[in-house]
């Protein structure tokens, strides 16, 4: 291919975040059709693209130059304070000649984030003159140091600047010309020229790219505004006053350089210059230090046959009839996983592994029995990496590793989420700081995101942008084409509106770039040398840091990934047995634990399962009821089957039926029982599939593993081949060709929905345990659940709902009693106050101390001069009034608040005066020794029992104290209302009536582009969502939109997310109260009240004035009944009120209220089929 006389050398990547727009894939199809014979990469500040820009040049037999526009400081990187009329950075282009220019790229970009970051990452002169050698320097666009001067006229000044950094990089050292339109660009290429006639300094020509082609420039302008979180429409906002900087073809260039021909020239002879080899394919092992004498190898066998034999002591210990024929299969297992793994030299990974999960042991911190395939490994359970014993469950080494994979090894490990950091700093301190990174991540702008964003920059009104966002289907990862197929909706507004037509083109240009980097949720680098030799730092936001590449380029580059991954569940799991052994003294060990407890698996078999670690989803409940595990083989099962292949395939209702002897347990073939039986005859596991292909195909389990990645890819020429081996080695061990192709068909079918054994064997661990201390220690467990939710209102009003149906009693949170978490108090659960909302830890940490030097708080006035007033603001007080947090000291709450001002204003002269040394009698004589002032609070009347309710909902985010269905007790019973949590136990379509409040109403628009709502129901028992279709939603706006209790009459639906109700009427509860009684009756007994009684009650009936009949049922004392129906005059209205005020009459009448049933509508099966085409209606 002949190629161009020209190059780009100055061009901005979508890794110059929200600045650059140009992808990469598009960048090299338009170079290729350029013929370009090389291509730089220059983004702002950073390497974040590199190995992906280098390997997709390579991949288009275009030469890559790895270079980087960095920000230099006007004097020291360490000068950190703005000057005035001065700049805090200049730009300065630098391109890699060779590997020694990558390793100072590589450097300085580093050093600029860790030392000289001020707005921007910099580097100054003493950098660049340690630093320089291997790279050519360019003068940059009309932010490098020389145009900056030769604008202000100061020409000598730029010709010093230009002098020094010629002086610096030698011959290679450029001035940059660029010819884009604007003004002053002009005005410096004069500069530029001039200085390179006096100094002989080369000329360059670049263009600055930011984004492809010319017609990209708006999406650009918007992308900037995103960046600055500025509006198009802002006078003052930074913007790029020309459409010229996109990729322009060699001509174009070469037409503009006319005058200046060696200034292009120059750009192949750069680029001739540059030539960096980066290596991929190597592999940086982290330095373990063995004791000495010790090899790595000798010593990891050394270890693993110690832990081993521990391990099988304590297999005997449990079980006294252990044969000594299981302990040769699991040292000859042992053996030939020590041959892999010394064979490919991952020892020392091993090793690393073992001692920070040795480390976090040690120091209490939990850890999870494993995860991902790792579990499948002997070595790994002797090490005590993992409290999977892989034999146990017949869990293979070569899914993990084997010898003819030539892959590293992945062991994951999970940690308590708290203390996750404990063990990175163990990391750090033990392998040296410069040796440890955690790997930059970047999130994207995503579908519903860049709507939003693009949206903001346009100025579209919010309420118009939020509509559009949600009418995105909620499909994981769904882009703005897919979702313009799936929502017709879309499509019309793209099409018919102007306004929606621009923002979905800007969106369109701009989904998927770079937004922001952030941190991997677990992947650490531990390297044998300093990273930065190989790879480039960036310090995070919390001053974390990390890698500039991601994570597949940081593995490109051979530096080793450990995942320490945060897991929540064992943080609940470790405060709960801290809770066990505070409470009970009892100090349990769950890596003993019995997997055969009768109460475990009741509680499992019922779907109690709330807070139960993977199996507290609506989905899995109905699956665990349906299924009844009965042993731990079933619970691993059921982890790996509740994913959407399998329930969408049939596969999980055909292993529940099989289960219950339904219908008979078939297998492929005969030879295939015993890999099959624990699944009733159903492919399940990835494992299966490579036992299925070693027994019947003679596959090596090397060959297995490629066959189930093969499957799992499902690459139409590898199944081809996998096919064909399969069907020559069946034939080889004499299975008929059919029943052959027969079993591989199904392989492929059910191995592409098969999961992970040795993933779900060690989750399905961790359920079980979470399942065993709930089923045993409800309490201790609640108490350490609620602790982890704090902050997550939903989560605690489930939790509260799950305590009142166990008898469990949840005190609400007291100044004198509650900690900063919750506790148990007599069998009972204390709230924390870091539940409460506007209440800090400095608060807590001030009212805990004070409490325990001084004793329980006496009065308000005791609390607000003892407490520091500097922590515990009139804010923090006033919350911890309306949730109660005082109730204890005797005051009504509303009297409280009014005294509160005089309260702090004693407070805070007091220790005021105490700061100032000017002490009081009460100060002298010492905290709990002289009672406080006496000041008696104004009478107030207290607030009414809505309002009480109210402010705690506000403020702890559910109510505690009481609730506003409470008072319905009795009418909801007569309206038939079923509570919310006994809805997964009801068949799809089935009508309900509930009652509850709204919270989350989310609008949206129907297929019609009719307005719509989604809206969360919760009652005493739970939260459920549902669905106002438009008709519905017409009526029904105003209740859903007040805080007044509801009645829905509507019908189940269910889907994969869980159930839902679909609503066919809504109204306030007080109406129907008054509007759908049909009849009242009224169930008195003869001689229970007196004749002025009678006429007392029948004021109350008139006080009570309503549509609805009365009818008396006296009881004589012979227990027959007599009926009375009273005239229309005392027809009453049947509320709370009124049942409240008859219970108040001796032997207690009751009032027994009979609806009307709801009227029937038409329509039910369109609102259903809309639910379904609209998936999650777009939310």
């Amino acid at each position: 291919m002949s190629h161009t006389p020209f190059t780009h050398l100055h061009l901005h990547t979508q890794y110059s975040l929200l600045d650059g727009e140009i992808r990469l894939k598009d960048l090299f199809d338009k170079a290729k059709a350029f013929q370009l014979p090389a291509l730089a990469m220059t983004d702002h500040g950073n390497l974040f693209g590199t190995v992906e820009f280098y390997k997709q040049a390579r991949q288009n037999g275009i030469k890559p130059i790895i270079g980087c526009e960095v920000y230099v400081a006007p004097e020291s990187r360490f000068q950190k304070e703005s000057q005035p009329h001065q700049e805090n950075a200049f730009h300065l282009v630098l391109l890699c000649e060779d590997e020694k220019g990558y390793r100072n790229l590589v450097r300085l970009v580093t050093l600029a984030y860790f030392e000289g970051f001020y707005y921007k990452p910099r580097i100054d002169r003493e950098l660049l003159k340690k630093h320089h050698q291997g790279l050519i320097a360019m003068s940059a666009c009309l932010h490098g140091e020389i145009p900056y001067f030769l604008l202000k006229g100061e020409v000598e000044r730029a010709m010093a600047v230009a002098r020094e950094l010629a002086e610096i990089f030698e011959d290679r050292f450029y001035l940059e010309l660029q010819k884009n339109g604007i003004p002053e660009q002009e005005m410096v290429n004069k500069g530029l020229i001039e200085i390179h006639r006096e100094l002989r300094i080369p000329l360059v020509a670049t263009n600055d790219c930011h984004y492809l082609n010319r017609e990209d420039a708006r999406a650009h302008d918007v992308l900037l505004c995103i960046q600055t979180g500025k509006t198009v429409k802002d006078p003052n906002r930074l913007k790029f006053s020309t459409d010229e900087l996109y990729v322009k073809s060699p001509e174009e260039m070469a037409e503009l350089f006319a005058d200046q021909p060696e200034a292009v020239a120059n750009t192949l002879k750069i680029a001739e210059r540059c030539n960096l080899e980066l290596s991929f394919g190597q592999t940086y092992l982290p330095r373990y230090s063995p004791p000495d004498g010790e090899t790595m190898d000798g010593y990891l066998r050394k270890e693993a046959r110690a832990g081993l034999e521990k391990r099988l002591a304590a297999m005997e210990e449990m079980d006294p009839a252990f044969p000594p024929s299981r302990r040769d299969r699991y040292w000859e297992r042992l053996e030939k996983e020590l041959e892999v793994i010394t064979s490919t030299g991952f020892s020392g990974y091993f090793l690393v592994v073992a001692d920070y999960v040795r480390f976090a042991k040690g120091k209490g911190i939990a850890v999870g029995p494993g995860r991902g395939s790792g579990a499948g490994s002997l070595v790994a359970y002797a090490l005590e990496i993992t409290d999977v014993d892989p034999l146990a469950y017949g869990l293979i080494f070569e899914r993990f590793l084997n010898v003819e994979r030539k892959e590293l090894p992945d062991i994951d490990v999970d940690f308590c989420v708290e203390r996750r950091d404990e063990v990175l700093k163990y990391i750090v301190e033990k392998y040296g700081q410069d040796h440890v990174a955690q790997i930059i991540t970047f999130g994207k702008m995503q579908a519903r995101a860049v709507i939003r964003d693009v949206g903001r920059a346009l100025e579209i009104p919010y309420g118009e942008v939020d509509k559009i966002a949600k009418l995105v289907p909620s499909v994981l990862n769904i882009t703005l084409s897919e979702a313009l197929e799936m929502e017709p909706r879309l499509k019309e507004l793209k099409e018919t509106n102007p306004t929606v037509q621009e923002l979905w083109t800007i969106a369109e240009a701009l989904e998927g770039l770079p937004r922001h980097a952030s941190t991997h949720a677990a992947g650490v680098i531990i390297a044998p040398h300093p990273i930065h030799e190989t790879v480039p730092l960036y310090k995070g936001p919390k001053g974390e840091i990390l890698t500039q590449f991601e994570m597949k380029s940081v593995q490109d580059m051979g530096l080793i990934k450990f995942d320490l991954l945060g897991l929540n569940n064992l943080t609940i799991i470790q405060y709960a047995l801290q809770k066990i052994e505070e409470t009970r003294g009892i100090r349990l060990d769950l890596s003993r634990l019995s997997l055969d407890d009768p109460a475990t698996y009741e509680l499992l078999a019922r779907g109690d399962t709330t807070g139960v670690f993977q199996l507290e989803s609506a989905g899995m409940k109905k699956l665990l009821i349906d299924s009844r595990p009965r042993n731990f083989e079933d619970l691993i099962a059921l982890n790996a089957l509740y994913r959407p292949g399998p329930l969408n395939s049939g596969m999980v209702n055909d292993y529940i039926r099989r289960k219950h002897g339904e219908v008979p347990v078939e297998y492929p073939h005969p030879l295939l029982e015993e890999i099959l039986k624990e699944t009733m005859g159903i492919i399940v596991y990835q494992e299966q599939v490579m036992q299925i292909a070693a027994l019947l195909a003679d596959y090596t389990m090397g060959e297995a593993d490629t066959l189930r990645k093969a499957m799992g890819k499902k690459i139409p020429e590898v199944m081809a081949k996998q096919r064909s081996r399969f069907l020559e080695g069946a034939k080889k061990k004499n299975i008929d060709p059919q029943k052959a192709e027969d079993i591989f068909d199904k392989m492929e079918k059910f191995g592409g929905y098969g999961f992970n054994k040795s993933h779900s064997t060690a989750y399905a661990l961790i359920s079980y345990r979470t399942a065993y201390l709930k089923a045993h220690y409800p309490l201790e467990f609640m108490v350490a659940l609620m602790t982890s939710k704090m902050g997550d209102s939903a989560e605690i009003t489930k939790c509260i709902t799950e305590c009142r149906e166990k008898g469990i009693v949840v005190l609400p949170p007291d100044v004198n009693l509650s900690d900063l978490d919750f506790t148990i108090v007599e069998d009972k659960i204390r709230f924390g106050l870091a539940a409460v909302k506007n209440v800090g830890t400095a608060a807590i940490e001030s009212i805990i101390e004070a409490r325990n030097q001084g004793g329980p708080f006496r009065s308000l006035i005791d609390f607000c001069l003892r407490v520091d007033l500097r922590r515990v603001n009139r804010r923090v007080i006033e919350s911890l009034i309306k949730c109660g947090a005082f109730d204890s000291l005797g005051m009504a709450r509303a009297r409280l608040m009014a005294f509160l001002s005089e309260a702090l204003e004693i407070g805070q002269r007091s220790q005021k005066e105490r700061e100032e040394n000017q002490f009081s009698l009460f100060d002298l004589a010492g905290a709990g020794e002289l009672s406080p002032p006496e000041v008696t609070p104004p009478p107030v009347e207290e607030w009414k029992e809505g309002q009480k309710l109210a402010y705690e909902k506000e403020i702890l985010g559910f109510y505690i104290t009481g609730h506003p269905l409470t008072r319905y007790e009795e009418t909801l019973q007569d309206l038939k209302v079923v509570e919310i949590q006994d809805l997964s136990e009801m068949e799809e379509k089935t009508e309900v009536r509930l009652a509850g409040l709204a919270t989350g109403l989310k609008e949206t628009l129907s297929k019609k582009g009719e307005r719509m709502a989604f809206v969360n129901l919760e009652d005493l028992s739970g939260i459920c969502e549902v669905v106002v279709f438009p008709t519905v939603f017409k009526q029904c706006e105003g209740h859903l939109k007040s805080e007044q209790p509801l009645w829905i009459f509507g019908k189940v639906g269910k889907d994969e997310k869980g159930i839902k109700v679909l609503a066919e009427e809504i109204l306030p509860l007080a109406e129907v109260e008054e509007k759908r009684a049909r009849q009242a009756l009224l169930k008195i007994k003869v001689g229970d009240l007196s004749r002025p009684q009678m006429m007392e009650l029948k004021e109350v009936l008139t006080s009570h004035p309503g549509p609805c009949p009365v009818r008396i049922v006296a009881s004589l004392p012979d227990e027959s009944q007599v009926l009375l129906d009273l005239p229309e005059s005392l027809t009453v209205n049947p509320s709370y009120r009124l049942r409240r005020e008859i219970k108040g009459f001796p032997g207690r009448p009751e009032l027994e209220v009979i609806f009307a049933d709801p009227p029937r509508r038409e329509g039910n099966g369109e609102q259903r089929r809309r639910l379904k085409n609209n998936g999650r209606g777009g939310r």
